[in-house]
């Protein structure tokens, strides 16, 4: 197996092995090259194929751009390349392919079922990690890692049809005195083919409202669930709930806001936005999410 020597700025060295041939599955970090470990850069560099997977997340297309400059020519594939991966593992049977994830690479099951996929197949697969949102937006926002529940992504209405259980899972969280982070969406369309539209706060406000109202219509026609989620969405006002918004985290336009569902209206965001929806706080988590209150 080949191996990789990477050197720091400080003189530290660290050897990576990689396989002549097979999948390597590397994460990007949230954004630019500094933001990518040594490893990551000169596996990537080694590679023979370099693929960026754009449906789960994105990195700015000049950020991509000079990775592309730095490593070698990059293929953007979506959805349909990565659930289907029949090209990608004829490639990596005789060459080494790069998959390229913004973020950490195993953070989506997606890009475990490759793990798992590259070992039916006898294809040697290494992962070289990155720094992935869910680790880095807790604590620096201010809110305790301990004190998290099931995280959650919002996604997109299509039509008058939207999922509801993103809702219900932060109600619970919060019945049960637990944060939680809410991923999201990507696609309007749901495809994962292109035409990416990163959710802004203003549909994030749209899609929580939405998301009550079906839930509100539910449980007057047919009521279901159990006790905890019955008792978890009584009396749901979630446009008063404090949220606090999640602006490009891990990049040098890193910003939060703490506000409201209501208030998310009047705020623009980032290039990414998650949010975080805080269960009660106190003495530190209190202090640190009131620093990114708008006076």
């Amino acid at each position: 197996m080949p191996l990789i020597v990477t050197t720091g700025q400080d003189g530290i060295s660290m050897t990576v092995e990689l396989p002549p041939t097979g999948l390597l599955l590397i994460g990007l970090g949230p954004g630019g090259l500094a933001s990518m470990t040594l490893a990551a850069v000169e596996a990537a560099t080694t590679a023979d194929h370099r693929w960026y997977e754009a449906y789960t997340a994105l990195w700015p297309e000049a950020d991509i751009a000079a990775l592309e400059a730095r490593v070698g020519p990059i293929e953007r594939v979506m959805r349909p390349d990565v659930e289907h991966p029949t090209r990608l593992f004829e490639l990596a049977q005789n060459t080494l392919v790069a998959l390229l994830v913004v973020g950490d690479p195993l953070q989506a099951t997606t890009h475990v079922d490759l793990q798992l996929r590259a070992r039916d197949l006898g294809v040697p697969c290494h992962v070289l990690h990155g720094l992935s949102i869910t680790g880095m937006v807790t604590g620096a926002a201010g809110l305790s890692n301990y004190r998290f529940g099931r995280q959650t992504t919002l996604t997109y209405p299509h039509g008058s049809w939207i999922a509801t259980s993103p809702l219900e899972t932060i109600a619970i969280n919060r019945h049960l005195g637990l944060h939680t982070l809410v991923l999201l969406d990507l696609d309007p369309t749901g495809a994962g083919t292109g035409d990416q539209r990163p959710m802004r706060p203003e549909d994030a406000h749209a899609s929580l409202h939405l998301m009550a109202e079906r839930l509100a219509e539910r449980s007057l026609g047919n009521p279901e669930g159990t006790a905890l989620s019955e008792k978890a969405l009584e009396g749901l006002d979630v446009g008063t709930w404090r949220v606090v918004l999640c602006a490009d985290v891990g990049t040098a336009d890193e910003a939060f806001v703490t506000t409201t569902v209501n208030g998310l209206l009047a705020e623009q965001g980032g290039r990414l936005n998650c949010l975080l929806v805080p269960a009660t706080v106190e003495d530190v988590e209190a202090a640190a999410i009131a620093r990114w209150q708008r006076s």
